[in-house]
């Protein structure tokens, strides 16, 4: 592997094996096939739409369609492997999975280990804007980090969670605490997470006392006991009422993950088109403003190939069945840790300061007049600059 960021440390203990992205082209060729052939449905009262009140429009989805024949993969490809990418194979529970990983590792002997970890829709590819970042300001002597990103199991490049046995957030905690001891960061290292991420990275400081500290950008839960309205700033006031709509009005897909996973993992799987309305719609959704076409179908296209959809939904059968505990508001996984939190407006459920000082060791906090739940690609110079300066801080703790 060429790239000067993918000589790991001399601490590590298992060598992983470099990862080199190439679709085959006879998979490929199916894809267009699949899409070329599958169906539009007709006009409707809903789907004109211009608002998008009842979901994506028709006509967002015949010129994506358009555009989606015309899509170059290739060029992902290299955008990938641009990076060095790796598989680290992790035995948890008598099954072994492959874990891929994009990183950046630097030589100096201070760098912090930073584990960036993605949710749903999302993928690893999410982090790549901040690394591009990185790799443009430093090079591999002076990058202040070791910077790795995993595919979460069942995502992506990753194995599947096994077949045999329920898979949970304490199991992808394991896999990923795991992967950083094998790549030789067990004496410390910080993990970042956003939205299922958010909760992995929880789950994993409330668990592993190799990780020193957590920053997140998603805490989703139910107003706690003891936070007055004097507690909460006018604009976490209008960040309560987006959480307010989104569950009203957004999430009734979370309801059906959790409960009928089965059905709807087999109904995206069969149809390109589908997938990308079922997906589209999140980014378009959950973000600030609306993200190029041409992220979007990055991110759908390596759903479609790889066939991420029915393996990555497995976390919302636990995060989002009525009656279940979620994690954040979850008092077993309160972080007795440094906790820092980045507040977004335009994040699914924008939580007050308050909320989140209930859930740990909130030291660092800051809030944003934009950005959304996709922040990682929206705005990665300000999220960047934000667990830098969460780490400059918790890591003197």
């Amino acid at each position: 592997m060429s790239s000067p960021f993918a000589s790991l440390p001399t601490s590590t203990r298992t060598q992983p094996s470099p990862f080199h992205l190439s679709i085959p082209q006879e998979q490929l060729d199916e894809f267009h096939q699949l899409l070329r052939l599958s169906k539009i449905g007709p006009k409707t009262y809903e789907n004109e739409q211009s608002d998008r009140r009842f979901g994506i429009t028709r006509d967002w989805i015949v010129n994506s369609k358009a555009e989606w024949e015309k899509f170059d993969w290739r060029k992902v490809e290299d955008r990938i492997n641009s990076f060095p990418n790796f598989k680290l194979p992790i035995l948890h529970k008598g099954d072994t999975l492959d874990i891929h990983f994009v990183a950046l590792f630097s030589r100096r002997r201070d760098a912090v280990p930073l584990l960036m970890l993605h949710g749903w829709p999302g993928n690893f590819m999410e982090f790549l804007p901040i690394m591009e970042i990185l790799s443009k300001r430093y090079t591999s002597k002076t990058l202040p980090y070791h910077i790795i990103v995993p595919s979460l199991p069942g995502y992506a490049f990753s194995s599947p969670p096994p077949l045999s046995r329920d898979f949970q957030l304490q199991d992808i905690a394991s896999l990923m605490n795991s992967l950083m001891i094998e790549l030789g960061f067990g004496a410390r290292y910080v993990v970042q997470g956003g939205d299922i991420g958010s909760k992995v990275s929880r789950v994993m400081a409330a668990l592993f006392d190799e990780v020193k500290a957590i920053h997140i950008n998603f805490c989703i839960m139910p107003r706690p006991e003891g936070v007055k309205d004097k507690d909460i700033s006018a604009l976490e006031k209008q960040g309560l009422e987006r959480s307010d709509e989104f569950k009203r009005l957004g999430s009734s897909y979370a309801l059906q993950h959790a409960t009928k996973p089965s059905t709807i993992g087999l109904v995206l799987a069969a149809n390109p088109l589908s997938l990308l309305a079922w997906i589209g719609e999140k980014f378009l959704a959950w973000t600030d403003t609306d993200p190029p076409l041409d992220e979007i179908l990055a991110s759908v296209t390596l759903y479609w190939l790889t066939e991420t959809f029915p393996h990555s939904i497995y976390p919302y059968r636990q995060l989002f069945t009525p009656g279940v505990i979620g994690a954040h508001e979850n008092p077993d996984w309160y972080i007795k840790k440094p906790l820092g939190f980045s507040w977004f407006p335009k994040e699914l459920a924008p939580i007050p300061r308050a909320w989140v000082k209930t859930t740990g060791d909130l030291v660092w906090f800051r809030e944003h007049h934009s950005g959304g739940h996709f922040v990682a690609m929206e705005r990665p110079d300000v999220l960047l600059a934000d667990v830098e300066e969460f780490i400059a801080q918790a890591w003197k703790m």
